[in-house]
């Protein structure tokens, strides 16, 4: 079975240069965690709400003067639309993701699959790929901020 059978089509997705409080507000009406970013229908990243605690939120970021992609993840992984499933749930187990946009050969995004969408197709394998999407990552436990947002949120408290 291809990625293209189970995926889910007609994705909502935000400019890079959307502000942090446009697209959490997209994410809110659409009821979602996570928006693809696109240049017109390229794929340069994704946001997702933790992105968006994580990276603005806690950085101290103003979110109608933060842009999409300051704090989106631009090392984004993706799958193409005629993978094989199981090929893309090896992947997502791997990566400990839940869901990974779905491309053409032009990088244009056609669709996203998530584990919901190969729980509702009954793929074989879902419950192994739950399984390892699952297992808890080893926290950050550096104490300091993850981006240069934060970098320069501090450098604003000490001369202040």
């Amino acid at each position: 079975m291809q990625v293209s059978d189970v995926m889910t089509g007609d994705v909502a997705t935000v400019s890079p240069e959307a502000s942090v409080r446009e697209a959490a507000r997209k994410m809110d009406q659409l009821n979602v965690g996570a928006l693809p970013v696109c240049e017109g229908k390229h794929l340069v990243g994704v946001l997702t709400d933790r992105d968006i605690v994580v990276r603005s939120t806690a950085a101290g970021a103003l979110p109608d003067a933060t842009r999409v992609n300051e704090v989106m993840s631009e090392d984004v992984r993706w799958c193409f639309e005629h993978d094989q499933v199981e090929q893309v749930q090896r992947q997502m187990a791997e990566m400990q993701i839940r869901r990974l946009p779905v491309v053409d050969g032009e990088r244009n995004l056609v669709g996203i699959v998530s584990l919901g969408d190969l729980a509702a197709e009954h793929a074989s394998g879902v419950a192994e790929t739950l399984r390892s999407i699952s297992e808890p990552s080893e926290p950050d436990r550096t104490g300091t901020l993850t981006t240069a947002v934060g970098a320069e949120s501090a450098q604003s408290s000490r001369r202040a």
